[in-house]
């Protein structure tokens, strides 16, 4: 069992975590608009952690107490009982934070506006787009005690609707309406007057023509509340063996869109009889609804219409090629001269379409491997793939089927290539597959070279324009011919390697860091200078967080970094005081892995895929790739070093989960992002101004 005093609950910890995203919400310094989309994805955050985390919760309070994922000293029932109240708290900031963003809205003339708010003129235009757009796409449904309540959608939204009759309030009839935000866009920007803008939901439009929908009743009344119902998004495969695993899969998804409820967020404004008769219907407890404003789904601001001016937003960083790659280059052939190190999204992405376009067509290519974990919905790298198919070459892609959330969109993928007649394996039994993986085998000279890139995150041309990742361009065989290893696993599970350079999991990670830490415990004791730095996003192993507790101890002087869970108490005397741990939440989301360590002058920097939470280290492939180039490493130092200085968005991660900003020791501002952004525009400024020189 573990102790509370080195542990923070890996829930508490994660709702600390979105606390953060919050403040970002409410932070003037913040633009307008990105304020409204940071509570779209405090939103969105909370939806995806209600449907996996609580779920499991709830589970855990049926079948007993899980240690890796419940540490501290908390039963299941008052953990649960502490997310509720966490969250309602959470639910109420939001409520206050959006108060205050409509009214900075209003002072530059933008107007969400109620129903009731409509002008006749306006009235006329919003009456007609409901027609046009929106009323094709209703199904009220009337409820009544009798019938069988209908199924409710995992995170739709849905007017709950009571209608009565003026002169007699006890003659009413319920209903529901689905408000349709997948078909119809959730907002509605209305003719501009007089220079103001004016905004209005969906819901409202509903709203406002309910007796449109409901004429054929005799009511003259009606109220119209929001609700929302979050399922358990567990996925329960069967064991028929007659069937694939894909056939599994899609019956499961099936059957997660039928999971048990875990939430019904509703509108508090709704009348007791009105929330009673659902509950009931339901079959949930009042402990299991949550109440909330008038609107729900507030992720859909993360696609509020642009409408602001363009202080409202941040402003634009353009991704810049390489240094290294300039136009009309061969990829190929800069990586058979030196590493080259990919840094998102400050370096475009597409010097990765560009490397898989250029593997696909080059007469010498034999074989490219791929790992998809998700990728986009119209995604180039697949459309890259699917060409090399067509150009002949042999093509293994490891599709992972387990991707949370993504499982339908890799079904597909996975179809679509093996119909093409590229070689799909969908994951290793017993394991997902993480690692983030090209391999690229060329004929050279008579015989075969491996090329390889090695990442931290997705192939997605969308989140590499929002989330900081690296990605490694090589042809260092110490390297590149050991992912032809890791391939090589892929298609024959029963082949397993020794690996001298890469580090891969389950296999030696846990192994390999730990002994870098026990070198950096040594080095202490031997009053040598012991140190390391560790970014990632989730740190909540037990046995890495209880090794990093027995360094501090020792004397190491230990920096972190970490964007989501932190299961750490640190600070605390004798015991954690050498550890020191921020978080920085702000315009892009930090998912880069880099370990660095100091080992007694002989710097070790390693990038990964991997966090160190357990199901990484234990139940997942990953991979992550030691750095040997001198000048790359440097580059991956110098921004832990910017990182570490920040005092603008950086949190320090304290035991209380207090989330107060770091302020530094300087009166000089420091933002992490744009600084790093500014450090990569200058060394390729440098570079190119030494060639021309």
């Amino acid at each position: 069992m573990y102790s509370k005093e080195k542990f923070i609950n890996r829930e508490i910890s994660w709702l600390s975590f979105n606390e953060r995203v919050l403040q970002e919400a409410q932070d003037p310094e913040t633009p307008l608009f990105e304020r409204i989309r940071f509570i779209g994805i405090f939103s969105n955050n909370l939806d995806e952690f209600f449907r996996v985390r609580v779920a499991a919760v709830r589970r855990m309070v049926a079948l007993g107490r899980d240690e890796e994922n419940l540490l501290g000293e908390m039963t299941p029932e008052e953990l649960h009982n502490k997310i509720q109240e966490i969250v309602y708290e959470q639910q109420n900031k939001v409520q206050e934070i959006y108060a205050n963003i409509l009214e900075e809205l209003e002072e530059n003339n933008i107007f969400i506006i109620e129903e009731k708010d409509l002008t006749e003129k306006q009235g006329e235009f919003v009456r007609n787009y409901f027609y046009d757009k929106v009323l094709p796409n209703l199904v009220p449904i009337m409820l009544s005690k009798k019938n069988k309540f209908p199924y409710l959608r995992d995170r739709s939204v849905y007017l709950a609707v009571k209608l009565w009759k003026k002169e007699d309030p006890e003659d009413l009839a319920y209903s529901l309406i689905r408000i349709p935000g997948r078909s119809v866009p959730r907002f509605l920007v209305l003719p501009e007057e007089n220079g103001k803008q004016f905004v209005l939901y969906l819901d409202d439009i509903i709203r406002f023509c309910m007796a449109d929908i409901f004429f054929y009743f005799d009511y003259d009344m009606y109220g119209a509340y929001t609700i929302k119902i979050t399922r358990d998004a567990e996925l329960d495969l069967d064991d028929d063996i007659s069937k694939s695993f894909v056939e599994k899969m899609s019956h499961s998804l099936k059957k997660r869109k039928k999971g048990k409820p875990v939430r019904l967020l509703y509108d508090r404004e709704m009348p007791d009889d009105l929330l009673d008769f659902l509950l009931k219907k339901m079959r949930l407890a009042k402990s299991d609804a949550v109440p909330g404003g008038r609107y729900h789904n507030h992720k859909d601001f993360m696609n509020f219409p642009e409408i602001g001016k363009k202080e409202h937003y941040y402003t634009n960083l353009p991704p810049s090629r390489h240094k290294d790659l300039p136009p009309f280059t061969s990829i190929l052939k800069m990586m058979r001269q030196k590493d080259i190190l990919l840094h998102f999204p400050y370096h475009t992405f597409n010097h990765v379409l560009d490397f898989l376009r250029e593997a696909a067509i080059d007469p010498q290519v034999k074989e490219i491997g791929l790992t998809i974990y998700r990728v986009a919905a119209d995604s180039k790298v697949v459309n890259a793939l699917l060409n090399a198919v067509r150009n002949g070459k042999k093509v293994t892609v490891v599709v992972e089927l387990q991707a949370r959330f993504d499982e339908e969109a890799n079904i597909l993928w996975s179809n679509k290539l093996q119909e093409e007649g590229a070689n799909v394996i969908n994951g290793v039994p017993g394991m997902k597959v993480h690692s983030k993986l090209v391999w690229v085998q060329r004929k050279e000279e008579g015989k075969m070279r491996n090329y390889a890139y090695i990442g931290t995150g997705n192939f997605h041309e969308g989140t590499a324009r929002v989330y900081t990742d690296k990605g490694l361009l090589t042809a260092d065989s110490r390297l590149a011919d050991e992912v032809e290893k890791v391939f090589m696993f892929f298609k024959q599970n029963y082949l397993h390697f020794g690996y001298e350079h890469l580090v891969v999991s389950p296999f030696s990670m846990r192994k390999h860091f730990v002994k870098n830490i026990n070198r950096e415990i040594e080095l202490a004791k031997q009053g040598k200078p012991a140190w390391m730095i560790l970014k990632m996003n989730s740190l909540i192993d037990p046995g890495m967080m209880i090794k990093l507790y027995e360094a501090s101890q020792a004397g190491v002087k230990i920096q972190l970094i970490i964007r989501g869970i932190f299961g750490m108490q640190i600070g605390l005397d004798g015991y954690s005081e050498n550890i020191t741990a921020i978080s920085i939440v702000d315009k892009y989301l930090e998912h880069t892995r880099l370990f660095l360590f100091g080992a007694d002058g002989e710097e070790k920097m390693y990038i990964s895929s991997a966090d160190w939470m357990s199901r990484n280290l234990n139940r997942r492939i990953e991979v992550a790739c030691p750095i040997y180039n001198e000048s790359i490493k440097a580059e991956l130092k110098e921004q832990l070093l910017i990182q570490l200085k920040d005092n603008s968005k950086a949190r320090i991660l304290d035991p209380k989960l207090l989330n107060t900003y770091s302020d530094g020791e300087t009166d000089k501002k420091y933002r992490a992002q744009e600084d790093f952004y500014n450090y990569i525009k200058s060394i390729s400024e440098t570079e190119t101004e030494t060639e021309n020189n």
